[in-house]
């Protein structure tokens, strides 16, 4: 028997998982909005709707993002199922206002606009079609150690 990496190659250690009412819908919205690849997509079980996505992976980055359309049967819900999401999705971006643009056009609900914070950061959160919420940023400042405790205090962020 060959050895099998317990961490296959060309996935990340954590890849969130997305389950989604319109899987197609949503891997076009992720590919336009945030720039991510199609890695491959899987259909459903036997019986299915043929446009059914089973399992699917994009790529963004180096990071990986797997998604599925609902399958409540097992317990594979969205977060609009549900009523909501704890969770926020942090990316990191080129341009966080073209990216914030594109979300907005393309259906996503804003939830906090776009500024720049005081740790170095201009970030903006997004809820997309489906409720997963999306923290975008992109690094305009890098702010050493002793600043950004001082900005923290000023913002009440301590």
């Amino acid at each position: 028997m060959a050895d099998v990496k317990p961490i296959p190659e060309g996935y990340p250690r954590i890849s969130p998982y997305l389950v989604v009412d319109d899987a197609n819908a949503a891997i076009g919205f992720y590919t336009e909005v945030l720039g991510a690849r199609e890695r491959m997509r899987m259909g459903g079980r036997p019986g299915d709707p043929p446009d059914k996505v089973g399992h699917a992976e994009l790529e963004l980055g180096d990071s990986l993002i797997m998604l599925a359309d609902e399958f409540p049967e097992v317990g594979a819900v969205s977060p609009r199922t549900v009523g909501g999401t704890p969770v926020s999705i942090s990316a990191y971006v080129e341009d966080v206002d073209a990216v914030w643009a594109k979300a907005l056009a393309a259906g996503a609900t804003a939830v906090r606009e776009p500024e720049n914070q005081f740790y170095g950061d201009r970030l903006g959160q997004f809820e997309d079609p489906w409720g997963h919420r999306w923290s975008i940023a992109t690094h305009v400042e890098d702010v050493s150690p002793d600043e950004m405790a001082k900005r923290a205090a000023a913002a009440g962020q301590e």
